[in-house]
C-alpha cells in the first residue's frame, strides 16, 4: 500500500451544494433560498441571540457582583471526628490514606484539617493545612502533624 492507494472510505465524503448555477443544477435562481424576505438577502436573518423582539436572554441575566480572586486556593475540609471513624490509632493520615477511606476524591486536591468533633487516638497527620484548634486535639491524643506546605 502506498500513499497514492488511499481514499476515503464509501459514501464518507460527498460534493459540496454549487448553488446559483442555473436552473438544472436545481439550486439556480434563488439558490434554495426562497422566494423573498429576510433570510433571502445577503447578509440577512437574525443576529445571535435574537429572541424575536423579547428582551434577550444576556439581558435579563444579572451582571456577576463583587470580586472573584482568581488566585483563590480552595481547600477540602476535613473534621477530626472523621478521622475518628474512619482511621485506627498509630494511622498515617496523608492523602492516599484520605483517598483510601473516601473521605477525599482525588489525591491532588489541598486538604485543611479542621478541629471539629474529639479525637481519642493518636495519628500521624500529614496534609496541606491544619487549624489550630485540630492541632492541639491532635496533640492532646498522643499525634503528631506534619504540614506539608
Amino acid at each position: 500500500m502506498e500513499l497514492k492507494d488511499l481514499r476515503p472510505a464509501e459514501g464518507s465524503t460527498k460534493n459540496r451544494k454549487r448553488v446559483g448555477r442555473g436552473p438544472a443544477s436545481g439550486h439556480g435562481k434563488t439558490s434554495g433560498r426562497g422566494m423573498n424576505g429576510q433570510k433571502s438577502r445577503s447578509g440577512g436573518g437574525k443576529r445571535p441571540g435574537f429572541e424575536g423582539g423579547q428582551t434577550p436572554l444576556a439581558m435579563r441575566l444579572p451582571k456577576l457582583p463583587g470580586f472573584r480572586n482568581f488566585n483563590r486556593v480552595e481547600y477540602v475540609p476535613v473534621n477530626v471526628d472523621r478521622l475518628e471513624l474512619k482511621f485506627e490509632a498509630g494511622d498515617v493520615v496523608d492523602h492516599e490514606a484520605l483517598v483510601q477511606k473516601g473521605i477525599i476524591k482525588s489525591v491532588d486536591a489541598l486538604v485543611k484539617v479542621l478541629g471539629n468533633g474529639e479525637l481519642t487516638k493518636a495519628l500521624t497527620v500529614k496534609v496541606d493545612k491544619v487549624s489550630a484548634s485540630a492541632v492541639a486535639k491532635i496533640e492532646a491524643a498522643g499525634g503528631k502533624v506534619e504540614q506539608s506546605c
